[in-house]
């Protein structure tokens, strides 16, 4: 996997064109950007870029508006809210197809230093089907491009790649170097020892995350509901828990793959079960600890159990790379956040390079404060998940190498 791309540090912009694929997909409420995390990581490409003389043209989809334009999906409040974070105006120009006459006339007249807002992308019908008209109308925007949204690069689009083939000069932005740095080279060439945390719901999900990241890792260890197909694959009664049973012979070939690689695979010892799934999912709700192989038959495994929490944490503090994706158990529900919170405390304390592969692992650790003590967190699940899986992304592979 080519991981030395051309960044925004290897680019001269002074007097050009540039356009930029942003990640601005913020959750909005009756037209207000109820979390603007999004908004503020894209700040220092945008800046360099701006303070680098060039003619900033953003870009980005919001939702999913399927092809047509969705007012409720306009990038507007965007356009708004940027131009406060940046302290200079961000200009909206406005188009129900992205880029017309009236959009190329707005770049036309800009000036050096100064910054555009494009429409929506995914008004477009084309632009989640990669198509070439469209990609050739961003390209035409600009004499550079720049691809700061890690959160789609696992996907062919216009916006992030089509458009790399009508312009000849394509880096990255400090976000995607910084995914590519941390999360890239922590597969590829990581610190040993190096030890995988992997949860969440469903084996189904990380199958090939899980058996990629064997050949990598020293120890994997496995938490969440995807950890009761494992124990059933070893004999063990897991109650009314969550299982795959269409994966349990994937699961024992995982478990002899480990063996015969030499690492170590680890399994919960014991499991926080409840007599059903709360309901809500945050209501109170009655526990019990019980070792692995011994989950009664009526009850659903919920959370990893206190040993488990332990082993895994103990398992953390020799490692120097740990990658975590999914948490250990139902971390929305209070008494069911122990598992994630122990893997999460652990990882806080340790000297190791930590690195939580986004989606709901990202959404844990935030929420329960230990966001500032991880090395990196990554801004996209999806991508994050196929980068562990040691697949190459297309929004990452588009860019020029160095």
């Amino acid at each position: 996997m080519g991981l030395n791309k051309k960044s925004v540090d290897d680019i001269n912009v002074a007097g050009k064109k540039v356009l930029v694929r942003c990640d601005f997909n913020v959750p909005l409420k009756e037209g207000k950007i109820t979390d603007e995390n999004r908004l503020v990581a894209a700040l220092p490409t945008i800046k360099k870029l701006v303070a680098d003389g060039g003619k900033v043209i953003l870009c980005s989809h919001l939702g999913k508006p399927k092809g047509e334009p969705k007012p409720e999906l306009s990038l507007a409040p965007v356009a708004v809210r940027l131009s406060e974070l940046l302290g200079q105006e961000v200009k909206f120009v406005a188009s129900p197809v992205v880029v017309d006459d009236s959009v190329k006339a707005a770049v036309e007249a800009m000036k050096d230093g100064e910054i555009v807002l494009l429409e929506n992308t995914r008004y477009r019908v084309e632009e989640t089907k990669n198509g070439e008209a469209f990609s050739k109308e961003l390209a035409s925007l600009a004499e550079v491009f720049v691809n700061d949204a890690f959160g789609t690069a696992h996907r062919a689009h216009c916006s992030n790649v089509g458009v790399t083939e009508y312009i000849d000069e394509c880096a990255v932005g400090y976000l995607m170097q910084k995914e590519i740095d941390f999360l890239g080279n922590a597969v590829e060439t990581p610190v040993r020892p190096f030890v995988a945390i992997l949860g969440g719901a469903k084996v189904a999900d990380k199958l090939n995350v899980i058996s990629n990241l064997l050949e990598k890792c020293d120890t994997l260890i496995i938490g969440g509901g995807m950890a009761f197909t494992f124990l059933k694959a070893k004999g063990y009664e897991i109650g009314t828990s969550l299982v795959d049973d269409t994966k349990l012979d994937y699961c024992k070939e995982m478990m002899e793959k480990a063996e015969s690689l030499g690492k170590k695979l680890l399994l919960p010892i014991d499991s926080t079960v409840a007599a059903a799934f709360p309901s809500p999912i945050d209501a109170e709700i009655e526990v019990e600890v019980v070792p692995a192989d011994a989950i009664p038959a009526d009850k659903m495994g919920l959370d990893i159990g206190t040993k488990t929490a332990e082993m895994y944490a103990d398992a953390v503090k020799s490692a120097k790379t740990v990658v975590w994706n999914g948490p250990m158990g139902v971390f929305e529900n209070p008494i069911l956040a122990k598992g994630t919170i122990a893997v999460a405390k652990s990882l806080a304390e340790t000297d190791a390079t930590t690195i939580i592969g986004g989606g709901d692992s990202a959404a844990a650790v935030n929420q329960l404060g230990f966001g500032p003590k991880m090395s990196h967190i990554s801004t996209g699940g999806g991508a994050s998940l196929e980068f562990l899986e040691g697949k190459e992304l297309p929004g990452v592979a588009a860019a020029n190498d160095k």
